[in-house]
């Protein structure tokens, strides 16, 4: 069953990316990235009602508090990062980088999880690393400009190492923990976080100047958003991590998928050979 919402994680998270990229195009990513979370835990908290597992919070250990906290953190963080990525380079481009994210959770998911690392495995991330550097397309920019226009690589390895620290945190935290109501209590720490941030920047008058189309492709991208945590987190308490992680990086076809439809975004020959690759390797885990 966990195998059913790691792939349900990974459609929410699919259309995440194309309708926050809409909603961010004329907006600052840290503002959207804020108003997006508080989308998200509206319908984490309206999961844990519905389930009835809000009076388990008092069942909670310390320790499993902490991780999810930690983990809330990660995740933060790794969402600024990479909305701000989305905002500054294409959708095709900041995805892949991301969803190799996958490699690194293998590795730690091995150090501190104690889960296997075949030759299978080894293979898998051979694969998904030489799958996402042929899809990194790079820019023919002049020298004076390059530098700038290129920042999104920064923002969307960042986001890849700090979406590997999230599940392997996130495994750990909901050990203890109902799945929904472990997911709603770290949303609230990436909520005060964003707008911490929002709040640090001074971009919280910005909030006033968000047209209606914006608003629209931010309430829904976090809606899916939610969606995706909730199928993610609910196969993550009853999966193995790294096989959960892999199927949720599947998400990369739907977003180009969308990418192609909806924002007009192409693929060379290069980039096909790669998407192909990450997900030969992604699938090789499954078996």
């Amino acid at each position: 069953m966990w195998i059913i919402y790691a792939f349900g994680s990974a459609l929410f998270a699919g259309m995440t990316a194309i309708l926050s990229k809409c909603g961010i195009k004329n907006l600052d990513s840290r503002v959207a990235t804020a108003i997006r979370t508080i989308v998200v835990l509206l319908f984490s908290w309206l999961m844990v009602f519905i389930k009835g597992s809000q009076d388990n919070i008092k069942d909670i250990s310390v320790k499993t508090l902490i991780f999810l906290i930690l983990s809330g953190f990660a995740t933060g963080a790794s969402w600024l990062c990479y909305f701000k990525a989305l905002h500054l380079g294409d959708v095709n481009k900041v995805t892949p980088i991301d969803k190799s994210s996958t490699v690194l959770t293998m590795l730690l998911a091995f150090l501190f999880l104690g889960e296997s690392l075949t030759i299978l495995k080894l293979i898998a991330m051979i694969s998904i690393g030489a799958g996402t550097y042929l899809m990194i397309q790079k820019q023919k920019l002049p020298a004076s400009s390059a530098s700038s226009k290129n920042h999104w690589v920064v923002y969307a390895v960042l986001s890849a190492i700090f979406a590997s620290l999230t599940s392997i945190l996130g495994k750990i935290g909901i050990e203890g923990v109902e799945s929904n109501l472990g997911t709603a209590i770290r949303t609230i720490i990436v909520l005060f976080m964003a707008w911490f941030i929002v709040i640090f920047t001074g971009k919280l008058h910005l909030v006033k100047g968000i047209d209606g189309t914006s608003w629209i492709y931010l309430i829904l991208s976090g809606f899916a958003t939610g969606g995706s945590w909730l199928c993610y987190y609910r196969a993550l308490q009853d999966g193995l991590a790294s096989v959960v992680v892999t199927i949720d990086k599947l998400s990369i076809l739907v977003t180009i998928l969308f990418s192609y439809v909806f924002l007009k975004e192409t693929l060379t020959k290069k980039a096909i050979i790669g998407l192909v690759l990450i997900v030969a390797g992604t699938l090789s885990l499954l078996l």
